[in-house]
């Protein structure tokens, strides 16, 4: 027998020795926090995936964007988007098969935000070192019970694909930079046009790590480097005719949101996830205490040359992923929205990890990150089960009104158009100057609320009920005769005081 023949047969006796004592002891595989974390991940995920309703960009794609062409499909994506179209690609092949329903909607995020679990996993061993699991275990947990990372999971948008798409390119930009082999940077380079062609806030994450991989090229291996960043520079390129025909559709918003607000909002997200409400409790505090102890302990106690490496690497990219689109917006490109941060979360959530769960801090950092994890699991879990720290139950809302008469006009506020479309199938927008006869008009929204909300939209009108569907408001007056109506005084009269976004009359309603 030759010696390679001998190593290997002695290697595969080894394996199943280790196999058989772990049978006779019950030992479990070294694999299993793994699975046990992507489970969890799953289950987060999964399992209440349809319970919320959709808000109004979730709702707007199968609305307004998805066809039954995938050309036209595309071209809705140049007319009304300002995303690559990446996931409005796969999304149109769920929704041939599965349909337009809301866990078919969110199914392509949930699975995206599982496969970064494992993804993150490997992200932790590779800034630590292999010989330890303790960060791959803490940057994975992290991952899988993150509230904000969760939430986006859940959403029928880009974000959860970003996520997954940025995630695997930090981890081939990893493994490029200990050996930058032609595979490995290859590798590198079709994860990062996918991140790319997934959010255009990509470019803030790739941009790092394409200058680290120069930076660290040996004079000899430094073609096939440029080589490989050829690739991402030509999909970023390709699609800067696509950005400038979006001219940044449905992006008005994020300049009417005080930018100190924003950022003071950025932090918050990491720790409590994107929802807007008062969660009630200290548990975020607890989070942010304990990430806080694990930092200063892990620091304290030192970090091994590997760790310091990989902690650096961590902050660099995530610290770019973030800054450069606050320098951006300080510079007058202000497309600082915290949720187009989410994917930078991921190489933060791994430099957390690095340092908290370093190998000097033993037990005690140990400790510290099972902390930090389950504070998250219990905000997460918090967020699933409590209508009012969840998206606007305009599904609920939509319930309420299938109560009412067939002459009708429904008016809301900018976030209630297009989810109520999608509910209420048969809507439409009442043309711009015209009119409508109708015997009830239902009015939506949400606090503040006007002081005239109560007060009938035109005389023959009396306020019939009003609904409270978790924090939004219905508001239902009825008139015993039809009586016409123009769009401009259903417009003025709405019960909150947002900017009214759409007149949204039933078809049985004739308009002129």
């Amino acid at each position: 027998m030759s010696d390679a023949s001998a190593g290997a047969a002695t290697l595969a006796g080894g394996a199943r020795a280790q196999a058989s004592v772990r049978a006779r002891t019950g030992t479990l595989p070294r694999w299993w926090p793994l699975a046990a974390l992507t489970l969890l991940a799953a289950a987060l995920r999964l399992a209440t995936l349809g319970r919320q309703s959709l808000w109004y960009d979730e709702a707007f794609t199968p609305v307004h964007v998805l066809r039954a062409s995938l050309g036209t499909t595309l071209r809705n994506v140049v007319h009304s988007e300002n995303s690559p179209p990446l996931w409005y690609v796969l999304e149109w092949a769920v929704t041939r098969v599965l349909g337009t329903g809301a866990v078919a909607l969110r199914l392509l995020s949930a699975l995206a935000g599982i496969a970064t679990v494992p993804v993150a996993w490997a992200i932790g061993r590779e800034l630590q070192g292999p010989s330890t699991r303790r960060a791959a275990i803490a940057t994975a947990a992290f991952v899988a019970t993150s509230p904000l990372l969760v939430w986006y999971s859940q959403e029928a948008r880009a974000y959860g694909l970003f996520v997954l798409t940025a995630s695997l390119a930090f981890l081939c930009f990893l493994r490029a930079l200990s050996d930058p082999t032609t595979r490995r940077l290859l590798e590198f380079a079709g994860a990062a046009s996918l991140a790319l062609l997934s959010h255009y806030f990509a470019v803030f994450l790739l941009l790092p790590m394409g200058v680290w991989l120069l930076w660290k090229a040996v004079p000899g291996k430094l073609p096939r480097v440029l080589y490989a960043l050829g690739l991402p520079v030509i999909v970023g390129v390709a699609l800067i005719p696509l950005i400038l025909a979006q001219g940044g559709h449905g992006t008005q918003w994020i300049g009417e949101w005080a930018l100190a607000s924003r950022l003071e909002a950025i932090p918050q997200y990491y720790l409590t996830g994107y929802t807007g409400s008062a969660l009630g409790h200290g548990v975020e505090l607890l989070v942010a205490l304990a990430i806080g102890a694990g930092v200063v302990y892990g620091l304290w106690c030192t970090l091994s040359p590997r760790e310091e490496r990989g902690a650096l690497i961590a902050l660099v990219v995530s610290g770019c992923g973030i800054l450069l689109p606050i320098v951006l917006a300080l510079l007058g490109a202000d497309y600082l929205a915290p949720r187009n941060l989410v994917a930078a979360m991921v190489p933060l959530s791994a430099l957390l990890a690095t340092v908290i769960v370093a190998q000097r801090t033993g037990r005690m950092g140990a400790v510290l990150a099972g902390l930090v994890a389950v504070g998250f699991l219990a905000l997460t879990v918090d967020v699933n089960l409590s209508p009012r720290l969840q998206r606007g139950d305009w599904a609920g809302v939509a319930g309420v009104l299938k109560e009412g008469t067939g002459g009708r006009a429904i008016t809301t506020v900018e976030l209630g158009a297009a989810p109520l479309e999608y509910y209420l199938p048969g809507l439409a927008n009442l043309t711009h100057g015209g009119s409508v006869r109708v015997s009830e008009v239902d009015e939506t929204g949400y606090a503040p609320l006007r002081a005239s909300a109560k007060n009938p939209p035109a005389p023959g009108f009396h306020l019939r009920e009003s609904r409270d569907v978790h924090g939004l408001v219905v508001y239902r007056f009825t008139s015993t005769v039809p009586v016409t109506i123009s769009e401009r005084v259903l417009r003025e009269h709405v019960i909150t005081l947002a900017h009214p976004e759409v007149l949204v009359p039933v078809f049985s309603g004739k308009t002129t």
